[in-house]
């Protein structure tokens, strides 16, 4: 291997969970690598299709990589960081997924300085993904060239000077995803106590957040505010509604907390 990566070059991914498989199937689609090996102790039937179509070699001997992806569960660190080693070579960059797990952790448990810190969240299964990442000081250009192709194969990729914010993006973009969906679920359950029939109620919601998601992306340089401004008619519905969401104990001081608690736990997951 060369500290020059090529774009197609060969990866070892340890851990094919939901986040792992996402990955996999992004670099799949797009002909993204030239070597890939997976180890994942129980393969679902998806993986082993996938792996078959595609010449993945799945749970097979071990080789140096020009990239690892370890992405098991966080509680998994060390029987993960066991089977990463053997593909860890002398320009191996390594690219961790774990939730609450330093550079440090992973630079402990493996034998190179060269470690990308990334958090993906669950649209990357459709592509749509948001990844925030950061590179150690040992990690070549080349490297973290690699590290984001690997990683904007399901969605976008922004990356960050600090490994502290990690854990902030960790609370914002990677739990966002259950925040919208609970959003979606409590409106849908308010429709109903305002006497829609509930699955009326729910497919409105639905198609509400849906819709509103499509509108942020394709008019990408308006506020949020703005946005928002755009819906309310002085005086009218919307605005008796936002009356209530942004009194002082409404919609933003619950997202603070949300957001707090959510990269508190990150913090915590790091021990």
């Amino acid at each position: 291997m060369t500290d020059a990566v090529d774009p197609k070059g060969s990866v070892a991914l340890i851990g094919a969970g939901n986040m792992g498989l996402a990955l996999l199937e992004g670099w799949a689609s797009q002909n993204l690598i030239g070597c890939v090996s997976v180890i994942e102790p129980q393969p679902s039937r998806r993986l082993q299709t996938l792996c078959a179509e595609r010449g993945y070699e799945l749970n097979g001997a071990a080789a140096p990589r020009d990239a690892v992806v370890l992405a098991v569960k966080p509680q998994a660190l060390e029987s993960g960081a066991l089977a990463a080693a053997p593909f860890v070579g002398p320009t191996t960059v390594v690219a961790s997924i774990l939730a609450g797990k330093r550079i440090a952790d992973i630079a402990a448990r493996l034998p190179t300085q060269a470690i990308v810190r990334a958090m993906p969240n669950t649209p990357a299964a459709i592509g749509r993904g948001i990844t925030g990442a950061f590179a150690s000081p040992a990690t070549s250009a080349a490297q973290r060239a690699f590290a984001d192709a690997l990683l904007r194969a399901v969605g976008a990729v922004e990356w960050v000077d600090d490994e502290s914010l990690i854990d902030a993006v960790t609370a914002v973009s990677g739990s966002g995803p259950a925040y919208v969906f609970y959003f979606a679920e409590c409106l849908a359950a308010a429709g109903a106590e305002a006497g829609l029939p509930a699955a009326l109620a729910t497919r409105l919601a639905r198609a509400t957040v849906e819709g509103a998601g499509e509108l942020m992306r394709r008019q990408a340089e308006t506020s949020h505010d703005e946005l928002r401004r755009r819906v309310t008619s002085p005086g009218g519905t919307t605005a008796a509604a936002l009356e209530v969401l942004e009194a002082p104990d409404g919609l933003a001081a619950l997202m603070r907390r949300a957001v707090a608690a959510a990269k508190r736990r990150a913090g915590e997951l790091s021990g």
